[in-house]
C-alpha cells in the first residue's frame, strides 16, 4: 500500500466547517464519486469532500491482475471460512488515518468530519471508523460488509461507540448480497452501536437516487451548519 494517498478535492463554496472523507468501491476512483460530491454542494456549500484514489494492487478475485483496490478479495462469499486480507486492510485503515490527521491538522476538528464509502469502501470505512482514536461526526457505509467481524470487538476503540452510523443497500445486489450488508448493521446494533440502516428494494450494487437523498438527510443531523 501507498504511504500516501492522491484525492479529488471538492472545495466548499463557502467558509469551510465539516470534510467528508469517501471511499469508493473496487475497481473505481475517487472522480467516480465525485457526482454524489457535487449534487450535495449545493445543500452542504460548508463541507469538503476528500475522494481518495485507491492504489492498483493484485486482487484474488479478478485473476490476479491489478486493479484499484482497498484490499485483497478472494471472494464475494463471506463467511466464517473467507480468508480476509487482513494485512491489506490494516494498511488501508492507516493510510486513511493520514488523511484524516491531515484535515484535523489542518483545523478541522475530527467531530466535524464523516467517514464514508461504498462496497470495498463501505467496509473500510466501517473499519477505520470503528477502530479510531478519533471522534467522528458520523460513518456511512453503502452496499458493503463488517470486514473482520470476528476481530472487530477486541479491536475497536471507545471513541465511536455512540457515533452515528448511516448504512445502506439495495436488496437484490447482485454483488454484495443484501443479506451481508444487514446482518452485518444487526452485528453492529447487538453490540451497542447507534446504526441506522436502509434497505432499497429493486437497487441493485449502486446507490439510487432516494439513497443519496438519504445521505443527505443523515449529513444535515451529523454536520449541521455552524
Amino acid at each position: 500500500m501507498a504511504a500516501s494517498l492522491k484525492s479529488v478535492l471538492i472545495q466548499p463554496k463557502a467558509a469551510h466547517t465539516g470534510t467528508v472523507i469517501w471511499l469508493h468501491g473496487l475497481g473505481d476512483s475517487g472522480a467516480g464519486w465525485s457526482f454524489m460530491a457535487e449534487h450535495l454542494a449545493t445543500q452542504f456549500p460548508n463541507i469538503k469532500w476528500v475522494l481518495p484514489n485507491a492504489p492498483n494492487i493484485p486482487i484474488t478475485l479478478n485473476g490476479g491482475y491489478r486493479m484499484p483496490g482497498w484490499f485483497d478479495l478472494t471472494g464475494l462469499t463471506f463467511s466464517e471460512k473467507m480468508v480476509e486480507d487482513e494485512k491489506g486492510m490494516l494498511s488501508t485503515v492507516s493510510t486513511v488515518n493520514q488523511l484524516i490527521r491531515s484535515e484535523v491538522d489542518s483545523g478541522t476538528p475530527s467531530n466535524r468530519i464523516v467517514l464514508g464509502g461504498f462496497s470495498q469502501g463501505s467496509a473500510m470505512s466501517l473499519l477505520t471508523g470503528l477502530t479510531s482514536e478519533y471522534k467522528f461526526a458520523g460513518i456511512i457505509g453503502l452496499s458493503g460488509w463488517l470486514p473482520l467481524h470476528s476481530k472487530i470487538s477486541a479491536m475497536a476503540s471507545d471513541a465511536n461507540k455512540k457515533t452515528p452510523i448511516f448504512m445502506g443497500h439495495g436488496d437484490i445486489d447482485p454483488v454484495v448480497q443484501f443479506a451481508y450488508g444487514s446482518q452485518s448493521a444487526a452485528a453492529l446494533k447487538a453490540k451497542g452501536y447507534n446504526v441506522d440502516f436502509h434497505s432499497y428494494p429493486g437497487v441493485v450494487h449502486t446507490a439510487s437516487d432516494e439513497e443519496i437523498a438519504d445521505v443527505a438527510n443523515f449529513l444535515k443531523k451529523v454536520l449541521p451548519s455552524v
